[in-house]
């Protein structure tokens, strides 16, 4: 056997090793797909917030960070909405764009509760001022 047969052989089972995680990484997606389903953005197009699904869950960005996530839907678009009005009340022209889905979600959710989703957002504005004020 030569000097040099062992580094080589560990050299390659190293090499081996490392393409054999490399593809079990890429087979295997980390965590489940993230589906986009709203986006607010301002006149110069810059993403203020956004709404995806993932896991069954609504998930609320902004800012470039999560800023909270819910299994309702109707809550997550109505927090994106009220920051849309933010923003316009500030002077800074906002366009949300929201999927079908989304919209459906909510407003069957609302139905639920026996309110129309504008019911429903007044009801969370509400709240929330509620709790801002105490």
């Amino acid at each position: 056997m030569s000097t040099t047969s062992k580094t080589r052989r560990d050299q390659r089972r190293r090499q081996e090793e490392k393409a054999a995680s490399k593809a079990a990484a890429q087979a295997s997606p980390v965590g489940s797909p993230v589906e986009p389903h709203a986006e607010l953005r301002d006149a110069q197009r810059t993403l203020l917030a956004g709404v995806v699904r993932r896991d069954g869950e609504w998930v609320l960005g902004m800012d470039g960070r999560i800023a909270g996530h819910s299994e309702s839907a109707a809550q997550v678009l109505a927090l994106i909405m009220q920051a849309g009005e933010l923003h316009e009340r500030k002077g800074t022209p906002v366009r949300l764009v929201y999927s079908d889905a989304l919209r459906d979600a909510a407003q069957a959710e609302a139905k639920e509760k026996g309110q129309t989703f504008e019911e429903y957002k007044a009801e969370l504005a509400a709240a929330m001022a509620a709790k801002k004020n105490n």
